[in-house]
């Protein structure tokens, strides 16, 4: 089950850069069994070039259909979120502090500068039209925003012992 008593089944994952979204993914996968798609291995290519809009929701069209799944990622800019929106039962979003983010990407090795200027700006600029596109393209979703480690923590424990 979700939260609000529907069951989690396909689940959609936003956050800033370093909010923790990957680790996320793979941990709520294997609490729930759900088959987890790391939409950065999708969007990019080999030389960092972002799919073309048309294409890129096409592709998230095709992995949407499927009927269990957890998709995480947030591309910014680059991101069309309409087809794995309409289809999302559960939306998390990632509301971490600026601080913490930006010390896991660092961690995690060198970014491009338009990575650094999103992750910054994500709170004031993404974040709002983030949450007005999840209000508009998810009404059925259930939607947990999560501003902390612990917050992380307790949600993914009351998700595995829903579905143990």
């Amino acid at each position: 089950m979700g939260h609000g008593g529907r069951v989690m089944e396909r689940v959609v994952i936003f956050g800033r850069g370093g909010a923790g979204k990957s680790d996320l993914a793979r941990q709520l996968g294997a609490a729930t069994g759900l088959p987890v798609v790391e939409l950065d291995k999708e969007f990019w290519s080999a030389d960092l070039d972002p799919l073309p809009p048309d294409e890129w929701a096409q592709r998230q069209a095709i992995l949407a259909a499927q009927p269990r799944w957890i998709m995480d990622g947030d591309l910014g800019p680059y991101d069309a979120v309409e087809p794995r929106l309409r289809a999302a039962s559960t939306v998390v979003v990632l509301d971490l502090p600026l601080w913490l983010c930006a010390w896991r990407a660092r961690r995690r090795g060198p970014e491009r500068r338009d990575f650094w200027d999103w992750t910054i700006r994500w709170r004031r600029h993404s974040r709002p039209h983030l949450l007005r596109s999840i209000s508009e393209l998810a009404p059925q979703a259930d939607v947990v925003i999560l501003r902390n480690r612990r917050s992380v923590g307790r949600w993914l424990s009351a998700s595995r012992s829903e579905t143990a």
